[in-house]
């Protein structure tokens, strides 16, 4: 392969999530989760796994930054957990969540890495959920509240903050059919939920900004939708459909153009946007600084009156068929397709012209867990199919730059093996091993191949 050389000033990092890798679940006067409840309760994750402990970083994080910093990390994307800010989402702020969150960012900037800030990854508050959760309008104006705590603590030293992460993950898989927290299975709910979480991120990033906050942003998980057959109309009204209920329902209202027409009138057969409300759309679209990109994997549609459709896409019943991945597959079952990650870029760029963008995650699930044909006899874990989808998506990256693409940064998911929510710890996608019985961090061959990719600034 060729050699490729990114542009001066690109932006080489990774990312984690706070239930993911913190722990201490009932440390320093941290409430309940939503994910708290769901992971407790029998039968919703595997093997019951929870993120009580996960990888211990709340009392191992200053070994985590050091690690980072060995590798040559220019950045580090983390989330901040609601409940160790206002445990009961609404009430006093927690003095103590916030000084582990403080204690973090000033071991970032002492290492010379550049903390950026996603202040909600799913771990809504028990709480607020009690009361409706991303169903009710309040939950929209208690998150920004929570983003106004947080940054009088650490606006002074954070210079990029991220209101949401993936709001079609909290909105589908968790009101819609119900396989992440918490776990209701109603469409009307999931519509309710994608409006007040995009809701919420415009009153955050406006009040964010009117506090001084330097780049304000959200990350999302946009889909490449493709044609079983490019040449197949009844494809085409599939592609437009699916791209509407993932894209175009976040991007649309974020970019000032409101919700397409389309896709009302879709959500309309399930539910009347009467939650809606006049003005709502104009505070969703308040400016952004940056997009976040998380793409893992492309999606394959076909238009077919008897298609299965997904419960993740309400209402694709009798009108869509999800086609099953081909050719080589990561450990979660996901095609791996870095062209559709290049087509992904040059569309968004294409589409919503003048937004600057990041690839806040993305990278691997593969069975590297120190006891597979992955590890040598030192114990130290080839992980080759993670360097070559990581290799394959990075050049695929540069192809969208080569093309016009204003892309800053990259961000691998993830820094360490942790929990990946309804699959527990099954599943690892880090370039650091984690070993969950005494929390021993051992770089994989990834993380050896990042860290040079990172200092030739290339490939």
């Amino acid at each position: 392969m060729n050699d490729v050389r990114f542009p001066e000033g690109f932006v080489w990092g990774a990312a984690t999530a706070a239930y993911q890798i913190e722990g201490a679940a009932r440390d320093d006067g941290r409430g309940e989760s939503i994910w708290d409840t769901f992971s407790r309760t029998p039968g919703k994750v595997f093997a019951g796994h929870t993120g009580d402990v996960a990888c211990d970083h709340y009392h191992r994080y200053a070994d985590d930054v050091a690690l980072m910093a060995e590798l040559g990390l220019a950045a580090y994307r983390f989330s901040v957990a609601w409940p160790r800010i206002r445990p009961d989402g609404t009430g006093p702020v927690n003095p103590r969540g916030l000084d582990f969150y403080d204690r973090l960012t000033d071991a970032l900037l002492d290492r010379g890495i550049d903390p950026i800030v996603t202040l909600y990854h799913w771990d809504l508050p028990q709480t607020l959920q009690d009361r409706g959760g991303w169903t009710s309008r309040e939950t929209a104006e208690h998150f920004a509240d929570y983003a106004l705590a947080v940054h009088a603590r650490l606006g002074d030293r954070i210079r990029t903050w991220t209101t949401l992460n993936e709001p079609w993950c909290s909105a589908y898989l968790g009101y819609g059919n119900g396989v992440h927290a918490p776990g209701e299975q109603d469409a009307g709910a999931a519509f309710r939920a994608v409006h007040h979480l995009l809701l919420g991120h415009g009153l955050a990033a406006r009040a964010l900004r009117a506090a001084g906050a330097r780049t304000v942003g959200i990350t999302l998980n946009p889909a490449d939708v493709a044609p079983a057959d490019p040449a197949s109309a009844a494809d085409a009204a599939a592609v437009r459909l699916v791209d509407g209920l993932q894209n175009r329902i976040f991007l649309d209202p974020l970019t000032g153009a409101g919700y397409p027409a389309d896709v009302l009138e879709h959500v309309a057969r399930m539910v009347e946007p009467t939650f809606v409300r006049d003005g709502d759309e104009k505070i969703i679209a308040a400016p952004l600084d940056l997009l976040g990109i998380n793409y893992y994997s492309p999606t394959y549609v076909a238009g077919r009156p008897d298609g299965a459709g997904s419960s993740a896409y309400p209402g694709t019943e009798q009108a869509v068929e999800f086609l099953p991945a081909t050719g080589p597959v990561s450990d979660m079952g996901w095609q791996i397709e870095p062209a559709g990650l290049t087509r992904l870029l040059v569309r968004i760029a294409a589409d919503y012209p003048g937004l600057p963008l990041m690839i806040t995650e993305n990278g691997g699930a593969f069975p590297d867990d120190g006891r597979s044909p992955a590890a040598d006899a030192a114990g130290r874990i080839h992980d080759a199919d993670r360097i070559a989808y990581l290799d394959g998506h990075l050049r695929a990256a540069h192809e969208a730059i080569s093309r016009g693409v204003d892309l800053r940064g990259y961000l691998v998911w993830s820094l360490l093996d942790n929990f990946e929510w309804a699959e527990g710890y099954r599943k690892r996608f880090g370039i650091v091993h984690v070993d969950y019985l005494n929390q021993r961090r051992t770089p994989k061959s990834s993380a050896r191949w990042y860290q040079e990719v990172i200092s030739r600034n290339g490939l």
